[in-house]
């Protein structure tokens, strides 16, 4: 079965870092487009951050560029989300999703449709707060 994990979370004051990893088991994530989302209360799950499979293809939600970076080690099946300067707004659980399916660079940006996974992860929370 093809399963993801998340883990990282936890409770971080506003200006400080967290780093989410997303580990894969059953499949190999070398072929596979990677998907950060989140979703906070009481709002919609929101497409954070993508990388296509070689790495090279990456996509940043305009309210976390220059902040976040994704990035993936495929030797260790893991896909990594650092997130700096931390705002009361990022907030939310976070989910990282896998897609099978091969995006053009060009038209990378539609790797924050939902529809394009179709495996997820449980979740791992982020608290900003003081």
């Amino acid at each position: 079965q093809l399963q993801l994990v998340e883990s990282g979370g936890g409770l971080v004051q506003p200006g400080g870092s967290l780093r989410l990893s997303c580990a894969a088991s059953g499949f190999t994530l070398d072929s596979y487009t990677i998907g950060w989302f989140r979703q906070a209360p009481g709002k919609e799950r929101e497409g954070v951050s993508c990388i296509g499979s070689s790495g090279s293809s990456i996509y940043y939600q305009d309210s976390v560029k220059g902040r976040f970076t994704i990035s993936r080690d495929n030797a260790k099946n893991t896909v990594y989300l650092q997130m700096n300067s931390l705002k009361p707004e990022d907030t939310a659980v976070y989910y990282c999703a896998a897609a099978s399916q091969r995006i053009p660079s060009a038209l990378f940006k539609i790797c924050v449709f939902e529809s394009t996974y179709k495996t997820w992860g449980q979740g791992t929370q982020v608290t900003v707060s003081s």
